[in-house]
């Protein structure tokens, strides 16, 4: 499966690589943050299960890791898009609960939400297209 996309010019493979890894390292600090912070310190404005932000925590840890490990390793780039694609929703969810704060808070996890989609479309898996006529003669 070729998952280079031959349309990317250099400067924009560059360009989200550089936000590949600044996502990355939110996620990664994010992550491990809910993963050590006592439950009772993360209490924001909707109460939300500990073992939910714990598994919050590890899906955001695993995800900033899946952003940039498979690139930098040349093994199994395919994952680099679903790494992405996985952390759009829960991006999705922190816009709700911090529009339910604030709506102006809601901003900066819609943009990381927005960008993490970006990079799974941009990143996906090529595949050649049939024509419906390729095969008619």
């Amino acid at each position: 499966m070729q998952t280079k996309n031959p349309t990317l010019t250099r400067r924009a493979n560059v360009t989200l690589w550089i936000i590949q890894a600044l996502l990355a390292a939110l996620f990664i600090f994010a992550g491990a943050m809910k993963l050590v912070t006592p439950l009772d310190q993360m209490q924001g404005p909707v109460s939300l299960p500990g073992s939910f932000l714990r598994f919050i925590g590890v899906a955001e840890l695993l995800g900033g890791l899946g952003l940039v490990l498979p690139g930098l390793f040349r093994i199994h780039r395919e994952l680099t898009p679903l790494a992405a694609l996985a952390l759009t929703p829960i991006m999705l969810g922190a816009v709700v609960i911090s529009a339910l704060a604030s709506p102006a808070g809601a901003l900066v996890p819609l943009v990381v939400g927005a960008l993490c989609a970006t990079i799974a479309w941009t990143r996906r898996p090529r595949t050649p297209t049939l024509s419906p006529l390729a095969g008619a003669r």
